[in-house]
């Protein structure tokens, strides 16, 4: 399921670049809907300094959870120069990215404890709040859908390590209870099970508790929660209570 590194580094690119075009010329202080309480600059501010923190990681190689989140942002004066301030911070980081050998061994806070992990969660970050910033500007979003097959399985596979800063996912337990995630665009679906200690993604087997169908684009969206499963094109089926839970829960 997984793309390769290349593929990551290179969308990484396209992302940060659209990102920049969306901002450029737009009002800093626009709302961003998504994010409640956040303006376009807060935004750009917030993704422009993950570029740097996650770069700052990878030059380093760091071998332990930092102690504190220190990144030196430089940040223009003016908020309209923060779109060439997150040109400049994602340059950057493609820099650093492609630079790096993606199976060193380092500190991550997700499944995989290697250096390809922070490409991959660099990608759907920003990715994630491209889309963002063209909602709260009222523009339209594409997503590429074999990018978003890949996001859903990077978002499943690493949000039960998500609880130090998603402290909600905690409450993500139960007694076997499954959910089927699935693709009607591509041949790609995910069984999460919900056990007394946690839950994880694991190979499909029984039916599942409940199901939710939707193409991949749309099923990304919803799992970062800038979707709600009751609108089109999404179908649901099963237990709506066990769907609550879990969307309740495992936003971050």
């Amino acid at each position: 399921m997984t793309l390769s590194y290349d593929i990551h580094c290179a969308a990484v690119e396209r992302e940060s670049a659209q990102f920049v075009r969306v901002v450029t010329g737009a009002d800093p202080t626009v709302p961003v809907p998504s994010c409640p309480g956040w303006t376009l600059a807060a935004l750009i501010t917030h993704t422009g300094g993950v570029h740097r923190w996650f770069a700052g990681l990878l030059r380093e190689l760091v071998q332990e959870r930092p102690a504190r989140r220190d990144v030196r942002l430089d940040l223009p004066s003016a908020p309209e120069e923060y779109p060439r301030w997150l040109a400049e911070g994602a340059a950057a980081a493609d820099t650093v990215l492609r630079a790096t050998d993606p199976d060193a061994a380092m500190w991550t806070w997700g499944a995989d404890p290697h250096a390809r992990f922070w490409a991959r969660r660099m990608l759907f970050e920003t990715l994630v709040h491209r889309v963002d910033a063209e909602r709260a500007l009222g523009l339209p979003s594409q997503i590429d859908a074999v990018l978003a097959a890949d996001g859903v399985d990077e978002f499943l596979t690493n949000l039960p390590y998500a609880r130090p800063f998603a402290p909600d996912v905690a409450k993500l337990r139960g007694d076997g209870e499954t959910i089927l995630f699935r693709c009607t665009d591509r041949d790609a679906e995910w069984v999460v099970r919900l056990r007394p200690d946690g839950f994880g993604v694991e190979p499909a087997g029984l039916t599942p508790d409940a199901t939710v169908r939707a193409p991949a684009a749309d099923l990304l969206l919803l799992v970062y929660g800038r979707s709600e499963r009751d609108e089109d094109p999404f179908e649901c089926r099963g237990d709506e209570d066990l769907l609550a839970r879990w969307c309740a829960n495992s936003r971050f």
